[in-house]
């Protein structure tokens, strides 16, 4: 079965209605039909969650909107997930590659807060959707690796 990548702005083109959406319903409906299979990192995950939140946060989505597309993703994401259509792909939260991506910063990029909570976010979902055993020291752990990661790219 022919498996699609579908990298961030996609994603957000299923719940959002921007130009590039009728493309992207295609592909989630031939998914549904199981005529292909779409792709994407868990990292996505929190991203979406991400740019939902800063709609909702500059007014482009009302209260209601921002909800309903928040509970639609996670939805059909854990549905698409159980029917096998949907692959989340693991991310590997190596020291390198947070500090090249923290090193960014120097040139105008940053994390910002729903950054970091997105990557803590997709730290617990990644481990729940993979099936990880996950507690609350791992879940410590990752926040205080993290933190750390953070404050000495600063």
């Amino acid at each position: 079965m022919k498996t699609v990548y579908l990298d961030t702005s996609a994603i957000v083109k299923r719940y959002i209605q921007e130009a590039g959406s009728d493309v992207v319903t295609q592909l989630y409906s031939k998914a549904w039909l199981e005529d292909l299979k779409i792709a994407y990192s868990a990292w996505n995950i929190g991203e979406v969650l991400g740019v939902l939140d800063k709609y909702y946060m500059r007014r482009w989505l009302s209260r209601g909107d921002y909800e309903l597309a928040r509970l639609e993703f996670l939805g059909e994401t854990m549905k698409m997930l159980k029917l096998k259509v949907l692959r989340v792909v693991p991310v590997k939260l190596a020291s390198h590659s947070l500090g090249v991506l923290l090193a960014r910063g120097d040139r105008g990029h940053h994390l910002a807060f729903v950054d970091y909570s997105s990557v803590i976010f997709v730290i617990i979902l990644a481990a729940l959707i993979l099936g990880k055993e996950l507690t609350l020291r791992k879940i410590i752990t990752a926040i205080l690796v993290f933190s750390a990661l953070v404050l000495l790219a600063l």
